[in-house]
């Protein structure tokens, strides 16, 4: 089990995040690896360690082999539009070599560990507020308890272990077109978030807006935890959450 990590995850925090980021004055490589942490919510080390190679342009997917993953086994992140557009903007910037985010004093390694945080410092929050690993409780809290998401297809895209109900473990396939799905609405909800066009009695009532392919109307996250195997399931997560 990992430690805890600051994360922001009511609605409102995360706009007011949002709309700082996007205001962002420093490095427009920093830049970009702040606007793509809450759309891809990967393991910090696997965003900065990101490579241009393993991006698939036609199919709108992120490949990144097992061997670069805490749990060994390969994992497909779908690109929503919003992704691709970022991407658009850092190709000519980084495109000719092996790193999308590469260290600014060697180009042949990726960018410090601390650039992530070390921007969010900049924008004014605190290592007790945010940190770069804190967009996945970000994205796990908000899937499940806000838009309604399946369980399952949250903690695969986390990365973490989901087996079926004979204890088997899914390959890096299943559910693909419901996460491509899931990856799209939670893109779109943080651009409707960043423009604060989610209204408080929205955020009051998610069950009114749960999106296709929700568990909202018929089971809650705990109950699909159960019955899908998943490994890790928080059930009461606070403002410093413990996800791998």
């Amino acid at each position: 089990m990992g430690g805890h990590f600051a994360s922001i995850t009511e609605p409102e925090g995360i706009g007011e995040l949002l709309r700082a980021i996007d205001g962002y004055q420093g490095n427009p490589r920093t830049r970009c690896a702040l606007r793509l942490s809450p759309l891809f919510f990967v393991r910090p080390i696997n965003l900065r360690k990101a490579e241009w190679i393993h991006f698939l342009w036609d199919e709108a997917q992120w490949r990144i082999p097992g061997v670069l993953l805490k749990m060994k086994e390969d994992l497909i992140v779908p690109l929503p539009r919003q992704a691709m557009e970022i991407l658009g903007e850092l190709k000519p910037l980084t495109g000719n070599g092996r790193y999308l985010f590469p260290c600014e004093r060697a180009s042949s390694r990726p960018m410090s560990s601390n650039t992530v945080n070390g921007a969010l410092r900049r924008l004014g929050y605190s290592g007790e507020e945010m940190v770069g690993h804190g967009f996945r409780a970000m994205a796990r809290t908000v899937m499940d308890e806000v838009l309604g998401y399946r369980v399952d297809w949250i903690e695969h895209q986390l990365a973490h272990k989901v087996k079926d109900t004979n204890g088997r473990a899914y390959n890096r396939t299943a559910y693909l077109a419901g996460r491509r799905e899931m990856m799209q609405g939670w893109a779109d909800y943080l651009v409707r978030l960043k423009e604060g066009a989610v209204s408080s009695w929205v955020r009051a009532h998610p069950a009114t807006v749960a999106p296709a392919g929700s568990n909202r109307s018929s089971r809650g996250g705990d109950e699909a935890a159960e019955a899908f195997g998943v490994e890790g399931h928080v059930s009461d997560l606070t403002n410093t959450q413990a996800i791998t």
